[in-house]
């Protein structure tokens, strides 16, 4: 812990902007793993739209029954029955399920992808304000060098670099982690993109081939 104020403290002004971004990062990180990994992802998923589509394989009345199944999940927020629940509720009044679950797929998309772009920005700055630091960190260590006496020189130049060295150990302190967050939220907003596709998909055959036997009959 020491050594982490003690390289704050000799990184100087070039620091806080590493810091700043640091502190943004894990903020936004928190809150998409809350998101995504609770709020809006449904841990039952595949079995509830099994129940779902057994309902609507029963018969077009059973319409009702899957809308309330899906309904039940989408009022606690679970991104897929959210959009399943849309397309079961315009099956029921006669309407094309799947451009209703397509244009509820654009509002729950955004959700999920929501300030995501913020943490490779984030990973940049502080990369970029670490070798900035350090830039600026050498040219007042040679310059102090320049103006030094003979034997301080190069006491002086070490000690320059050596305080220099610190921003850009700052920066990719934090971007290292924060890029590796951001790959984890990534693959898991993709999942979840991915599975209200599948699923939305299995819900719009199941309603088309139920309605089909009914009109063979």
């Amino acid at each position: 812990m020491n050594q982490v104020i003690i390289a704050i403290q000799d990184g100087g002004i070039w620091m806080a902007p590493i810091i700043i971004a640091f502190v943004f990062a894990l903020t936004i990180a928190a809150e998409r793993f809350y998101v995504l990994f609770i709020s809006l992802r449904a841990a039952n998923t595949k079995t509830v739209v099994g129940r779902i589509t057994k309902e609507i394989q029963s018969g077009p009345e059973s319409l009702v029954n899957a809308h309330k199944i899906a309904q039940g999940e989408a009022k606690k927020n679970k991104a897929v029955f959210r959009v399943l629940a849309k397309g079961l509720a315009a099956a029921q009044s006669g309407n094309d399920p799947s451009k209703a679950m397509d244009e509820m797929g654009l509002q729950v998309f955004p959700e999920i992808n929501k300030r995501m772009p913020f943490l490779p920005m984030l990973a940049n700055v502080a990369t970029l304000s670490g070798l900035l630091g350090t830039i600026i960190g050498l040219i007042e260590a040679f310059d102090a060098v320049a103006n030094a006496a003979p034997d301080q020189k190069q006491i002086m130049l070490a000690r320059g670099i050596s305080k220099a060295m610190y921003t850009t150990a700052g920066g990719l302190v934090v971007a290292i982690p924060t890029l590796i967050m951001n790959s984890l939220l990534t693959s898991v907003a993709t999942k979840l993109m991915d599975d209200i596709d599948h699923y939305s998909t299995q819900v719009s055959n199941s309603i088309r081939s139920s309605n089909k036997k009914l009109a063979a009959k």
